[in-house]
């Protein structure tokens, strides 16, 4: 069984800038693609960041020049270096990965960033 756990959410001042990780524990032989959604309340979930096991990288149009998302492949963690930060970046934060041999998507618990004005 492939589980996620985030860290690095909290509170941070509009223009600061925060780190998140998601690490996968488990019987895991590689992660197909890995990325980073956000659900405010009252709103969908979206996509934030996504990166393939190649490394492609692709993010959603209102975080694109603030945020970065980064993964280590040895390790199966993904980051996102999110700097610049706006109080409508506020939201709890998920990670997903996708297990190559199996193709199941596996998401973490979720972590929340307030961004105060």
């Amino acid at each position: 069984q492939v589980q996620l756990v985030e860290s690095g959410g909290g509170l941070v001042q509009a223009g600061g800038s925060l780190r998140l990780s998601c690490a996968a524990s488990g019987r895991i032989s590689s992660i197909n693609a890995m990325g980073w959604y956000r659900q405010a309340p009252g709103k969908q979930r979206d996509l934030v960041a996504g990166i393939s096991l190649s490394g492609h990288t692709n993010y959603a149009d209102s975080v694109k020049g603030r945020f970065t998302i980064s993964r280590d492949n040895a390790k199966n963690t993904v980051d996102l270096q999110m700097s610049s930060l706006k109080p409508e970046d506020t939201a709890v934060y998920y990670c997903k990965m996708i297990v190559t041999s199996s193709g199941l998507e596996v998401w973490g618990q979720g972590t929340l960033v307030t961004v105060s004005s």
